[in-house]
């Protein structure tokens, strides 16, 4: 018998452990869970704008205050910039889901070596994946089913292939995230904005980290690592850093 839907727990290892912890008391004293599904993995900490403001006063880095981060980010990934995006409160579990994202333009197929080379410093053939609207993830995707964590692969559309060659593995699969824009309302806005410069609503999306580091947390850990790799530019909550 084939099941109609899947669900897994993001975090499905050792760090699966706190969510388990938290959520073990509930079923102890009610024996049922405070949520009916997992709609996202946000529960890191978050850091407002003053705080990103006074790290980059501190280190006396020329910025930009935006009006419209999404727009500015669009702009510069359609220019082919490579992006650290750096928004909200960081995300659990082992996949940047659009919080603490290095983003790039999935249509160019020479970006995954970009970034592998400037940025990751890793092996040439590591892939990368995609983040697209949720509302065109059938549009790209073979038997697209939800997939909001960026852990379960689906064949890319052979039609779309060439489309998306930078998030598109050697054997024609994604791992993709479908962003929903009532959960990640800015991200969302930004994948829109890129689609209606470029016709497509997806972005190349890794982690903020530099090889064989974690994931950034805090505004100073964002602007050590922009500063040690090869992106063009930094957008941490309203405040753009370029190089």
């Amino acid at each position: 018998m084939l099941a109609d839907r899947i669900f897994t727990q993001p975090a499905a290892a050792d760090d699966g452990v706190a969510l388990a912890a938290a959520l073990a008391p509930y079923l102890e004293a009610e024996g049922r869970l405070p949520i009916t599904e997992m709609r996202h993995a946000y529960l890191g900490p978050e850091h407002d704008d003053r705080e990103i403001e006074k790290v980059l006063r501190t280190y006396k880095l020329r910025y930009t205050r935006l009006d419209d981060p999404a727009e500015t980010t669009a702009d510069l990934l359609s220019a082919g910039k490579i992006v650290g995006w750096f928004q909200g409160r960081m995300e659990f579990g082992p996949r940047a889901l659009g919080s603490r994202s290095i983003l790039a333009d999935p249509r160019d197929p020479e970006m995954s070596a970009k970034v592998n080379n400037a940025v990751k410093f890793r092996e040439w053939w590591r892939p990368f994946a995609p983040s697209m609207l949720a509302e065109v993830a059938s549009d790209y995707l073979e038997n697209a089913s939800p997939s909001p964590f960026m852990i379960l692969t689906f064949p890319v559309k052979p039609e779309k292939r060439s489309l998306i060659p930078a998030v598109t593995h050697v054997d024609g699969s994604a791992r993709p995230q479908a962003v929903d824009r009532a959960v990640s309302p800015l991200y969302w806005r930004l994948i829109d904005q890129f689609g209606k410069r470029t016709g497509v609503p997806v972005v190349m999306n890794t982690s903020f980290n530099l090889r064989g580091e974690p994931i950034v947390c805090s505004p100073t850990d964002a602007v050590r690592t922009f500063f040690s790799s090869g992106m063009d530019a930094l957008v941490m909550g309203r405040y753009l850093v370029e190089k």
